[in-house]
């Protein structure tokens, strides 16, 4: 039997991470018009900021941006060939901050560094923390972010790294947001063609809000959504192999129901037209195709930022539910999640003032 060449790659597995590698990430992806379609068309976002060129340059933006997620999702994508080819699943996020507008026309690429590691008591799997950073065509930077990732091993029995589990922050302080977001000129901005009347100023801290909308997931979409960030994590993919683990078929990318989550917090929040930050985020649950999810946020706090009084700050927690809708705002019961919650999401959000 012959051998089969080392051209290819099998991806990372556990025991190939060490403490304080640099990882430069393949391919440069300029994002395009025809990018932001196929975003919208899979998650049906309406903020208008996003949606319309003339909407971004009367409040002040060059033209309309893309989707804060959508450069998440590019930038994670660049990650998974070197990161998490071999996870199992994606846990968390800390830390990240949008730090410049995305045009499309823009090139992106992405590095990574590894800042923890721990073996998991099965000897099986362990834990990967990375901090990802993605920067456009003149090398600025666009997004920041730290993400903790459960990967096999190759072989159970090799010897693993020395546990280091990074101190991470729990959210990002008000005084960092706003660099992503030029100054606008809140006159200009139009409610009526925004689609709600209320701004930073009309919503309170512990507020709840019921997006009463429920998406059902299909399989095509998910798939063609984490092709389109030309995310190559199997266990989206490959039915062959996911067939045969732990769940009998495709787990579907946990940002596939961020996204859905924020397109469907338009019904409550049309204004909260830029994600600045991420706090932290939780994939509670997995989830598959043919579900149906829902959504629901509560107002964490509300801040001011420094020198701008044209925009203000809400922090939120989205929590995404699997076939379950959120008029009672499920969340948890006793200590334990509500089992049909699959996200809990902590963010940042700018409204005009």
């Amino acid at each position: 039997m012959s051998a089969s060449s080392p051209k290819t790659s099998p991806g990372n597995f556990f025991e190939d991470f060490r403490l304080s590698q640099q990882i430069r990430h393949a391919t440069p992806r300029t994002v395009s018009a025809g990018d932001v379609a196929v975003y919208n068309g899979l998650f049906g976002a309406r903020f208008a900021v996003q949606s319309s060129d003339v909407f971004a340059r009367a409040i002040g933006y060059r033209q309309a941006p893309l989707d804060d997620l959508l450069v998440f999702h590019v930038v994670f994508g660049k990650t998974v060939p070197d990161i998490s080819l071999n996870a199992v699943a994606n846990l968390g996020y800390a830390g990240c901050r949008f730090l410049k507008a995305v045009y499309p026309g823009d090139t992106l690429n992405a590095v990574s560094e590894v800042i923890g590691l721990r073996e998991n008591s099965n000897r099986k799997t362990g834990i990967v923390y990375v901090r990802s950073r993605g920067v456009n065509q003149d090398g600025a930077p666009v997004l920041d972010y730290v993400r903790w990732v459960m990967v096999n091993k190759r072989d159970e029995k090799a010897a693993a790294p020395a546990d280091k589990v990074p101190q991470l922050p729990t959210a990002v302080d008000a005084s960092q947001l706003g660099a992503a977001c030029p100054a606008i000129d809140a006159q200009a901005y139009d409610t009526v063609l925004a689609g709600s009347p209320y701004l930073f100023g009309d919503y309170k801290v512990g507020e709840k809000i019921d997006h009463i909308a429920g998406v059902t997931v299909e399989d095509a979409e998910h798939m063609m959504a984490t092709r389109l960030y030309q995310n190559t994590a199997r266990t989206h993919f490959d039915h062959f192999t996911a067939s045969q683990g732990r769940f009998g078929k495709r787990l579907i990318y946990g940002g596939h129901a961020i996204s859905l989550a924020r397109a469907l917090s338009f019904n409550g929040l049309a204004n909260a037209f830029h994600v600045a930050a991420i706090n932290g985020g939780r994939h509670v649950a997995p989830l598959f195709a043919g579900m149906t999810i829902f959504a629901w946020s509560q107002v964490l706090a509300a801040a001011e930022l420094p020198g701008r009084k044209d925009v203000g700050a809400l922090r939120l927690r989205t929590i995404a539910t699997k076939d379950r809708p959120c008029a009672d705002f499920p969340l948890k019961t006793g200590d334990d999640y509500d089992p049909a919650v699959i996200l809990d999401l902590d963010y940042w959000v700018l409204l005009p003032r």
